[in-house]
């Protein structure tokens, strides 16, 4: 028999938000237990090997958190993280990224000065002193209002970016624009506009969606800030260097470990019942401050809490949350020589055949859109016009691969979350064939040797798979819950629980992108926010290394 467990903390889920949370618990003195589902932590961010010699990510593949607090408060680089810095193709020339342009069925449509200048200027990279960071932050780190705070034009932390940094562009409009609308009055070709549409569609915010204009923009701006690189080794050492944070304060990881109830008493959440199947021998440990949820918000609260301690229209509310953000199926491409972009992408010679594509016209957009969330259903659009993203070699070290092959992953095309699918949650896993003939048939568009025999391996996760795969990607993605007005910062995921508490259990806190603001993306931005409301209830201390959201509002009293 083992001992009696407590811990201060007991955090459910040993994803990006668990072990993050654990890092900044463990570093504030407290002792912290992360429970994990799976047989390993990292949840979203991590690396799986098809074939020896071989490794991809399945999910999370470029770094997105440059901007983030945590680099610095956490240390990261004490524990083993190193970034692997990307040149862009065309370097840091503009003249020559002017003429690399942006990828249409007709070949490349070059930028002119206004679609440059204007993207700096409305993400901050242009100003002086930049403030890109800043609008970054103000988006993504930095905690929701209290509920009694009227929210407007002037507190909300990314207008009051603009106001300090680029008045001329603060206007109240832009709480209500999309960000098609706000790209229409700073840039100039349509096909830009699409492209950076596309990256902002996969990064959190639709660029269509009204009211989250700045949302959209910065998870668009993310990578560009980051300059769409990666960790040596890949996203899974990004993982590795937060655990051992953790671990070197203190904090305990178990794997193999799934929780089965959360405990309440009296109306507080006093700790946590593991499932039978467990691999750790005492099925209790308690929790002697709070317990932490870093599960999907469905699963916590219609699986480990259940009826019994819920109120039913709430359970509702639970049970209609959206996710229609959309979904992805994953393509992984190995090659014995490098794909050549076809002769009509002129400026691109070379080079990896790679990028976004096609980025026509919105129209062509919308036509893809319409399957996802109108028609709701498979790709009905052909493959020389269906919209995807693919991640070239160059971004990974060559550890990961074997020499002298290939390596282009992921590939990314959206389609329906699996439930929402008219044909049911496996429509597209179980003809995985059909489908990956055809995403490879959308790559050639632009890759003129992508087929056998220059194609060694083809991988693939549906969306359906994904979710079977890691548990807390409902959805089969890793926003989970829509990223629109209604469902963002205050909203998140209901106004009630925007500020990561459950107000009517005691000691249960909410970290999971499908649960608090921002949601997705593995930025370390959740756990960060979450730590304020932490400070401001009195449950932890953390030492001088600590700093809050410079926007950041607390509760009365």
């Amino acid at each position: 028999m083992n001992k009696e467990e407590r811990y201060d903390f007991v955090i459910i889920g040993g994803g990006h938000n668990g072990i993050t949370a654990a890092a900044y618990l463990a570093k504030s003195g407290q002792s912290v237990c992360v429970l994990e589902e799976r047989s390993e932590c990292g949840g979203a961010v991590e690396n799986t090997e098809p074939i020896p010699g071989v490794r991809i990510d399945s999910h999370a593949t470029s770094m997105y958190a440059g901007a983030a607090p945590g680099f610095d408060q956490l240390e990261l680089w004490k524990y083993g993280f190193r970034m692997d810095w990307s040149t862009p193709p065309g370097g840091t020339d503009i003249e020559e990224t002017k003429r690399e342009g942006v990828l249409t069925t007709e070949g490349v449509v070059p930028l002119t000065d206004m679609d440059i200048l204007g993207l700096a200027k409305i993400t901050g990279l242009l100003s002086d002193p930049p403030f890109a960071r800043e609008l970054l932050r103000a988006i993504y780190w930095c905690p929701p209002h209290p509920l009694e705070v009227e929210v407007t034009a002037e507190n909300i932390p990314y207008m009051q970016v603009y106001k300090q940094y680029a008045p001329d562009i603060w206007t109240e409009e832009l709480l209500d624009m999309t960000l098609f609308e706000l790209m229409d009055q700073y840039c100039e070709t349509e096909a830009f506009k699409v492209q950076m549409a596309i990256v902002a569609w996969y990064s959190g915010a639709a660029p269509h969606w009204e009211g989250v204009a700045i949302p959209s923009l910065g998870g668009a701006l993310c990578p560009i800030y980051s300059r769409a690189s990666v960790p040596k080794g890949g996203m899974h050492t990004y993982t590795h260097a937060i655990v051992r944070c953790a671990i070197a304060h203190g904090a305990v990881m178990r794997t193999c470990c799934p929780v089965d109830e959360i405990i309440i008493h009296e109306g507080r959440a006093v700790g946590v019942r593991l499932r039978e199947t467990a691999t750790w021998g005492e099925k209790t440990i308690w929790a002697n401050k709070a317990v932490v949820s870093a599960m999907d918000v469905q699963q916590t609260f219609l699986k480990l809490i259940g009826p019994q301690h819920l109120d039913v229209s709430f359970i509702q509310w639970i049970k209609d949350l959206s996710l229609k953000g959309g979904s992805y199926y994953v393509s992984h491409f190995l090659f014995r020589e490098p794909p050549r972009f076809r002769p009509k992408f002129k400026g691109r010679e070379g080079q990896v055949a790679a990028g976004f594509y096609p980025c026509d016209s919105r129209e062509l957009f919308y036509e893809h859109l319409m399957d996802i969330d109108g028609r709701k259903g498979s790709p009905s659009v052909p493959p020389e016009r269906v919209i995807w993203i693919a991640i070239d070699y160059h971004k990974y070290n060559p550890s990961v691969r074997i020499p002298d092959r290939y390596l282009v992953s992921p590939f990314y095309v959206q389609v329906p979350p699996p439930e929402y699918h008219v044909e049911g949650p496996d429509a597209i896993s179980k003809i995985k064939e059909k489908w990956d003939a055809y995403m490879l048939e959308a790559y050639s568009q632009v890759a003129e040797n992508a087929e056998p025999p220059n194609l060694v391996a083809q991988w693939s996760n549906t969306p359906y798979e994904n979710e079977f795969r890691n548990a807390g990607l409902i959805g089969g993605n890793w926003s989970g819950t829509r990223h629109c007005k209604d469902q963002l910062w205050t909203d998140r995921l209901l106004p009630e629980l925007s500020r990561y508490r459950v107000p009517f259990i005691d000691g249960l806190y909410l970290c999971h992108q499908t649960s608090g603001h921002p949601g997705g993306l593995c930025i370390m931005a959740v756990p960060y926010n979450l730590m304020h409301i932490l400070i401001e209830d009195g449950l932890v201390e953390p030492g001088d290394w600590w700093y809050p959201s410079p926007w950041y509002i607390p509760e009365q009293g």
